[in-house]
């Protein structure tokens, strides 16, 4: 799974490589511009800096310096013949200079003592006399190096401008490629959640599922943002230093090279403690969203019963656990992040120095200050991208336990979206001994059969758990049945998807959902086809039209969040316009007068009486008044039908129907069958 989710999160930036592979020239560039800094900064040091210490030739004319009427030109850049001229040297020792007037060997310890420059070499002493320099004739030498200087200055100055410049565009398109994937990834998991099945929901509480969409594609995110920017920054860098390094000295780069076998050491241990704290933080965080959920949906119920201390207790154990398993990465990442990348500074500069510094004692190497002075600013550099892959591991690893996570959702079996069309139902259903159940062999629905003519009205009546909302639920296919068939106009709905087979049907629930937005988009569901003329006669007939008319906004006034601000006759209405705007062959009304006054109930059976001319209706009712006039009334027990006819004959056979017609009535002498 880890080298699958690595692989799909690496298909995902591959829709966006143009962006990003031009990001990472872009840093290349901006990284070379930035590395050549060590590199000009010795040659100002060595070349320019410390240069004046090198030999002076003295010519007869044409000199780059003029001292006690005599004049010089470094030999560096003498076109002539040393040997043939007389050559002169610039000694510095702490901050005083001195002028030789000869040539003095290099090597050996040198002090000057009363204008006298003494060289030890063993047991043999060289003198040479010396004469010390005031600070304008010490400038004197060094007035010709200073356009130097300032060339290399600015050179270098326009370098860190440019790759300022392209640091900008390479992080903003690296950002903007990790948005536009992240928004893709978003949209992959929105549009497969309405893909899944019924059942997928009744075992996932929504929060975690919002917890997918959200805080999970947020980790991966910033995996793109900040930790392959970084890793790749990181990768470029320290290509770039190590190149660098080589160039100065190979034998002491080669030994810098072992801090990445190391760093790839830790990065697997990392991962394999951090790794299990990751997945139990995003776990527990997915429990608390859906905590929240609950907790906002249920409000009224828990404040109605008093039990906010008991669901703030189960809230904080949730939270409890979150906070300690981040504790615990907490303390994993500041044991090892930046003290591994000090301890490892440390120990490079001790090898550093020993280097360096023992070549006076003949084991280590002789430098110049220019390349000490790089090799120190190469060396800080490499452990800047070296902390920041060391920091970022975290974030890989929160982004991977991430990654599964949505691709685990992503991986559920799931019905594509299909542009299948069928021609228009008649409305004839028919169910030949279905069996149906939730779980399996523990059928809910057992032996249905019964058939619904075009025009029809089915109502089905029995005791909460007999199997009415099941039916609904399977000829709808928000579930399949196990056995028997159930047909329409003769063709088995399982041989037509279920959006073709939705197009044609419409349901009204008992509890309305309805979505932020307002009234006519909620009729409508935001389909463009269906006309603001088509919304307001739904609206009139089901009865709401003096509702609109009363509302300040007609059908454009606002819907919040489920409708709180509409009372549930209000919504009621509402979803039965947005049933028959559609105006579908096959109705199914789930118990959708059980919340209604009875008022508004007259309005919608007289609306009803309308919209049911040649088109099938089913009916759930608890109230069985609303059913009188249904041409078949079916009553199940268990999941069974045990009566099945019309209002007249149920009550002739005085059977369940008759007792359950009876006691709502009010007559409490009705025998019981």
């Amino acid at each position: 799974m880890k080298k699958q989710v690595g692989k799909r999160l690496y298909q995902y930036a591959l829709q966006f490589k143009g962006s990003i592979l031009l990001a990472l020239f872009l840093l290349m560039i901006a990284v070379a511009a930035e590395l050549t800094g060590p590199f000009i900064a010795k040659t100002m040091i060595d070349n320019h800096i410390l240069g004046i210490e090198r030999p002076w030739v003295e010519v007869e004319e044409d000199g780059e310096v003029i001292f006690s009427d005599r004049e010089f030109i470094r030999s560096d850049r003498f076109d002539g013949d040393v040997d043939t001229h007389h050559v002169v040297q610039v000694y510095q020792q702490g901050l005083n200079y001195y002028f030789i007037d000869e040539q003095v060997p290099n090597g050996g310890n040198r002090r000057v003592e009363n204008e006298t420059l003494i060289i030890e070499r063993g047991e043999r002493m060289e003198t040479y006399s010396v004469t010390s320099l005031s600070n304008t004739e010490v400038f004197q030498f060094f007035q010709p190096e200073i356009r130097y200087l300032i060339f290399l200055m600015g050179g270098y100055l326009l370098l860190i401008v440019v790759a300022a410049i392209l640091h900008y565009h390479q992080r903003y398109l690296l950002q903007t490629s990790a948005n536009r994937i992240i928004k893709q990834m978003r949209e992959d998991v929105f549009g497969k959640i309405h893909q899944l099945p019924i059942q997928y929901f009744d075992h996932l509480p929504a929060g975690k599922i919002v917890s997918h969409i959200t805080n999970d594609t947020e980790a991966i995110r910033e995996l793109y943002v900040r930790v392959l920017a970084t890793f790749f920054t990181s990768i470029i860098y320290m290509t770039g230093i190590f190149i660098a390094l080589f160039l100065l000295d190979s034998r002491l780069a080669t030994v810098t090279l072992l801090l990445i076998p190391i760093l790839i050491v830790w990065m697997i241990l990392y991962r394999k403690y951090a790794g299990k704290y990751n997945r139990m933080i995003r776990e527990r965080l997915s429990d608390i969203n859906g905590k929240i959920n609950e907790s906002i949906q249920g409000m009224p119920v828990i404040q109605a019963f008093g039990r906010e201390k008991e669901v703030s207790t189960e809230f904080e154990t949730l939270n409890q656990e979150h906070y300690r398993n981040n504790h615990k990465l907490l303390s994993l990442n500041s044991l090892t992040s930046f003290n591994l990348v000090h301890f490892f500074r440390n120990l490079t500069f001790v090898a550093f120095i020993w280097y360096f510094g023992g070549g006076a004692l003949g084991v280590g190497a002789m430098f110049t200050m220019g390349a000490l002075y790089a090799f120190v600013d190469y060396i800080n550099r490499l452990f800047e991208p070296v902390n920041g892959i060391v920091n970022q591991l975290a974030h890989l690893e929160e982004a991977r336990i991430a990654g599964e996570r949505v691709f685990s959702l992503m991986d559920e079996g799931g019905i594509p979206l299909s542009n299948e069309k069928v021609e228009r139902f008649k409305g004839n259903v028919n169910f030949e001994q279905v069996f149906f159940a939730y779980e399996k062999d523990e059928y809910v629905l057992k032996n249905i059969s019964f058939s619904a003519k075009q025009g029809n009205t089915v109502a089905f009546v029995g005791h909460t758990g007999s199997g009415k909302s099941s039916i609904m639920n399977i000829l709808f296919r928000f579930y399949d049945h196990q056995k028997g068939k159930i047909t329409i106009d003769g063709t088995d709905i399982h041989t037509i998807t279920k959006q073709a087979l939705r197009e044609h049907m419409a349901i009204v629930l008992q509890d309305p959902f309805l979505f932020t937005g307002t009234i006519a988009s909620n009729v409508s569901m935001s389909d463009p086809s269906i006309t603001k003329e088509e919304i307001i006669a739904a609206l009139e007939k089901v009865g709401a039209g003096s509702m609109i008319r009363n509302l300040p906004n007609g059908i454009d006034e606002e819907v919040k969040e489920k409708g709180s601000t509409l009372s549930s006759g209000q919504r009621q209405l509402i979803s039965f316009a947005r049933a028959l705007v559609f105006n579908p062959p096959i109705l199914i009304l789930d118990e959708a007068t059980a919340n209604i006054d009875t008022e508004t109930e007259e309005l919608i059976q007289q609306a009803l009486d309308v919209v049911k001319e040649g088109r099938t209706t089913f009916v759930i009712a608890h109230r069985l008044s609303t059913i009188r006039q249904a041409d078949q009334i079916l009553v199940l027990d268990h999941g069974e039908i045990v009566e099945r006819g019309n209002h007249e004959s149920l009550m002739a056979e005085r059977g369940k129907y008759y007792t359950m017609y009876q006691l709502q009535s009010g007559d409490k002498k009705a025998p019981a069958s």
